[in-house]
């Protein structure tokens, strides 16, 4: 493999584990509010379960962004294309957004899902108030994936 594939597999890797240890941060302190909050009132499980899994999507973005670079390379299917530095470079930095803003945006989505949370356990009604609060720092998870992706298809292999 030339050094300019071995570059873009690293943004690949890193989209991944970066934007998934996020992730793994956000919805494990959203367990432990929900888990909290079940252990006096169980009949909430249902409600927070939803605003718990919120800080988990933006894992599955990075993974999406990991697969594209991967396909794009022809890594998937085939034989890895031989990159030019250049290129790999390129898809790499195409890798950065997801994997910056999805580090970043898991965990204070994890920190608003908390806060949903400790809402929705004083009055149960607040639930779909609390999951538009979290899923509003998902834009951001969101718009970051569109700009990776529009800089994947971007890159001329």
């Amino acid at each position: 493999m030339t050094t300019g594939t071995i570059i873009a597999l690293v943004g690949a890797a890193l989209a991944t584990i970066l934007a998934g240890i996020g992730s793994a941060y956000g919805v494990r302190i959203t367990g432990q509010a929900t888990a909290g909050v079940c252990a006096e009132k169980p009949e909430l499980f249902g409600k927070l379960l939803v605003i718990e899994a919120l800080p988990g999507t933006q894992g599955i973005y990075g993974f999406l962004t990991s697969v594209l670079i991967m396909l794009r390379i022809g890594l998937l299917g085939g034989s890895p294309a031989e990159l030019t530095l250049a290129q790999g470079w390129s898809f790499f930095a195409a890798a950065m957004p997801v994997t910056i803003v999805g580090i970043i945006s898991a965990i204070y989505q994890g920190k608003t899902a908390v806060s949903a949370i400790h809402m929705a356990a004083k009055d149960p009604s607040t639930s779909a108030k609390g999951i538009t609060m979290a899923a509003m720092v998902e834009t951001y998870a969101i718009l970051s994936l569109l700009v990776s992706v529009l800089l994947l298809f971007g890159i001329p292999v």
